[in-house]
């Protein structure tokens, strides 16, 4: 705990933020500081102010005067946790409970009783991975065939709403991006308290949150985002009073804003209070003071804003309704008629009459909302998963997205949506290089993507575009190891030759060229290398909210897409019959493709066209869906294998450094997981392309990272058949539009991403493609001269670039292609997918 030696703000300091408040100016960290110790007539003036804010942020939302509650039913899953915070009476030891875990009978016999009495919400709460811990609780998942206890919680949530109608909330503590994919589908929301963002709390011995390591915060600050990038509606808060200064308060809420205005996802956010326990370690600790908690409350409206829904624990405030109410929470939280706060069991919950008495008694009207909040149920997409739109429909009010207070749940399939998946601007293929597309931006734009100044304030200046400075010795080092050992530039002892050559120009840069070249003929010869085939997007529906994409639409967006599986084999079939022997598929995030889809496309083509190679699916693609099946990628990729896939695309790896693709991506998959995708993949048979895409908001710091990233995969696995540089094509691409990004690569650049490639990848790919939908036939041949070997496909149609704003067309004939290779100089020859001879 800290000792505090400061004596604090001062009244003036206190007065001079009361006065930026009310006048609506945003307050700084030391204001908000401030204003945490108001007390008396400014204690009173702060939740007044607090108070409006609130106020005309329920005016705004069409619900004036409401406060909100969700009525629950508490499952606690699993009471083992392998943290051991020092104020929690949830958490217990195995020899003090009959079960590791409740079993999925007692989980619905709780779920049952509270249905029964009109309750909406399932809350499971739960340790976090109990089984890294305690032996009985690996031994019991064992016993029923579960891999981890988030395989198991799943489970639950599906029987809760197939067998009871019951909405899940899960609160399992901290999840990886991978998890909060494969829970979505089977919960309208999700939770997890940041508590605090002291990390001197949860490092230093004494601190509350010693020895648990899910108790960091900057490991839950990456829960935080992770939920944002796939689009949870999620739940989450503080913990105030247990040994956190003003300041550090103050700072959590700084970062849950900060989240929040970049994924917009944070539904609810809750200022708890701490209260002593007896039998834990800080039991003898004074409990947060109630003003102390109210000024917390106040001071989080004013950071978070009128739309921000706040809550406070009614059985935590000793019946200071009226309190809470002044200073500017909206929603009471979830409230159980028959089970109790299990992790605060010795303070009951308020009868629903009471706590409707009191809200009342405050001036304002008491409404049941659901688990999922009135504001996503009216969204629906991206945050409500196709096979939860029936359950919450069924107990949700159309017009205001609260519930019907006199639905009662019952139970539902939970399952994909019986709809033709087929419609939309079917001929977008066609129509993209005549009429075009209808606007140069989705509908959406101003939201999906999050708060652009905060985006932009993630870009590191070393994005700003320019040769990457470096010493003469430096590039001349560089240049005698591209002649001599080029793969060595890759090491990190050499990294500074590397980046010097990433900044060549001038005559450095056409040596730099010539030597790739030179590498390239002596490892690959003279043969410039294509293939036959056709792209076929099935869809370009998306909600991830990729800011460099221009392809994604909305479903109701007038460009938006969605071809049948019959469609997809009528596209394959006439390919063939043009000559092609590979079809290249990859479609949007589209939530309502059935999990039966992917394979189901594989299998029809295979079906019509048996000999055509099927090259289909990005590790994004596979990653979501395996997610949404609800089973690991490596058995997703062998279902796929077995319909007839054959080799997967390497793209969705735009840059494969977490810190610039979050600022790219928003909710792709993180770096680690397209890993993981990839490496599955090879290990199955299936191998791949690797692709890096640049001249965005990058450096060459990370394209120097990205290939080693891709060196590393390949020495494990051999698996990547070529490597594509894919120059940004910025027109209509969202972070262009919106300022941040760089408007493509320079002429420099592109010759230089292309020559470093073939040097640093030298002896593990071998093939090094260039993309003449980006580049033109002028900047293709350019690249043929400076190590490229490969001119990819004929493509027959393409839509993305096109759809971004590329304009070299979206085809070429195999006579094209071969002309372009004469003009460098080359022969030109077919190929097969994995690079080797056509049989037809």
């Amino acid at each position: 705990m800290v000792d505090r030696t400061d004596s604090g703000p001062t009244p003036a300091a206190v007065r001079r933020a009361l006065r930026r408040a009310a006048t609506g100016r945003a307050l700084d960290v030391d204001e908000a500081t401030a204003l945490l110790t108001a007390r008396g007539p400014e204690l009173d003036e702060l939740l007044r102010i607090a108070g409006e804010v609130r106020d005309a942020g329920l005016r705004d939302a069409g619900r004036p005067g409401v406060v909100t509650y969700s009525k629950k039913v508490f499952i606690p899953l699993t009471r083992l946790c392998r943290d051991r915070c020092h104020y929690c009476t949830f958490a217990t030891v195995p020899h003090r409970l009959p079960a590791a875990f409740l079993e999925t009978d007692e989980v619905l016999a709780i779920a049952r009783q509270g249905a029964a009495l009109g309750c909406k919400e399932a809350l499971f709460t739960l340790g976090d991975r109990p089984e890294e811990r305690w032996p009985a609780a690996r031994a019991w998942l064992d016993e029923r065939g579960y891999d981890s206890t988030v395989d198991y919680l799943r489970a639950c949530a599906v029987a809760v709403l197939e067998e009871t109608g019951l909405l899940p909330h899960l609160n399992p503590g901290v999840l990886s991006w991978s998890e909060l994919q494969r829970l979505k589908p089977v919960a309208p929301s999700m939770g997890m308290m940041l508590e605090t963002t002291a990390t001197r709390l949860w490092s230093e011995p004494g601190g509350p949150h010693f020895g648990s390591p899910d108790k960091e915060p900057a490991v839950r600050l990456r829960v935080l985002d992770d939920a944002g990038r796939v689009g949870v509606p999620f739940t989450t808060g503080i913990l105030i009073g247990i040994g956190e200064t003003p300041a550090e308060r103050v700072d959590a809420l700084f970062a849950i804003r900060r989240a929040h205005r970049e994924y917009g996802h944070l539904q609810e956010v809750i200022v708890q209070n701490f209260r002593a326990k007896p039998d834990t370690a800080m039991g003898g600790l004074p409990d947060a003071e109630l003003h102390d908690l109210a000024a917390t409350v106040a001071v989080a409206r004013l950071l978070l804003g009128p739309k921000a829904r706040l809550q406070a624990p009614p059985n935590l405030i000793e019946d200071e309704y009226d309190l809470l109410l002044r200073a500017g929470i909206d929603d009471w939280g979830g409230v159980s008629p028959l089970t109790p706060d299990h992790v605060n069991p010795e303070r009951p919950w308020p009868q629903l009459d009471e706590l409707a008495r009191q809200t009342e008694k405050s001036g304002f009207t008491l409404r049941e909302r659901l688990t999922i909040y009135p504001e996503y149920v009216r969204a629906g997409d991206p945050w409500l998963d196709p096979r939860l739109s029936p359950h919450v429909g069924a107990l949700a009010d159309p017009a205001t997205g609260l519930a019907v207070e006199a639905a009662r749940p019952v139970g539902r399939p939970w399952q994909e949506p019986e709809e033709v998946f087929g419609g939309g601007r079917v001929d977008l293929h066609a129509t993209i290089d005549t009429a075009g597309r209808t606007d140069d931006r989705r509908g959406d734009f101003d939201s999906v993507y999050g708060d652009w100044a905060e985006v932009a304030g993630k870009v590191s200046p070393a994005a700003s575009g320019g040769p990457a400075p470096g010493a003469d010795g430096d590039l001349r080092a560089g240049l005698r190891l591209a002649a001599d050992d080029p793969a060595a530039l890759l090491e990190p002892r050499h990294a500074d030759a590397a980046l010097a050559l990433f900044g060549a120009d001038g005559p450095a840069l056409d040596e730099l060229c010539r030597l790739a070249d030179d590498v390239r003929r002596d490892t690959v010869g003279d043969d410039v290398t294509y293939v036959v085939n056709r792209n076929i997007n099935f869809s370009n529906v998306c909600y991830v909210g990729c800011r460099f994409c221009a392809f994604a639409q909305r479903e109701r967006d007038a460009d938006a897409f969605r071809l049948s599986v019959e469609q997809v084999a009528d596209r394959a079939e006439e390919a063939w019959a043009a000559g092609a022997g590979e079809v290249c598929l990859q479609g949007g995030i589209d939530p309502k493709l059935p999990v039966t889809g992917y394979a189901d496309i594989v299998r029809a083509i295979k079906a019509r066209v048996p000999g055509m190679h099927v090259h289909a699916f990005s590790p994004m693609e596979i990653a979501t869906a395996a997610a949404k099946a609800g089973v690991p990628v490596r058995e997703w990729l062998s279902m796929l294998r077995e319909a007839g896939l054959d080799t997967i695309p390497g793209t969705a790896a735009e840059i494969l450094d977490d810190d610039v693709r979050w600022v790219l991506t928003k909710g792709k998959l993180p770096a680690a997981a397209w890993v993981e995708v990839v490496s599955t993949a090879h290990e199955l048979g299936i191998r791949s392309s690797s692709t890096m895409m640049y001249g965005h908001v990058d450096h060459p710091g990370q394209w120097l990272a990205h290939f080693r990233v891709l060196a590393g995969v390949q020495d494990r696995t051999g698996g990547f058949t070529e490597f594509v540089a894919l120059p940004f094509v910025h027109t209509n691409a969202p972070i262009y539009l919106a300022g941040i990004a760089r408007p493509g690569p320079t002429w420099r650049e592109n010759r230089v991403v292309h020559a470093m490639s073939r040097l640093l990848l030298h002896g593990r790919i071998d093939n090094i493609q260039c993309s003449w939908v980006k580049l033109g036939d002028e900047g293709t041949v350019a690249m043929l001269r400076g190590g490229c070997n490969d001119l990819g496909g004929t493509l027959m149609e393409e839509t993305i670039s096109r759809m971004a704003g590329s304009g070299n067309g979206s085809a070429r004939t195999e006579e094209q292609l071969r002309a372009i290779a004469a003009a460098a100089g080359r022969p030109a020859r077919r190929r097969t997918t994995a690079y080797g001879h056509p049989s037809r």
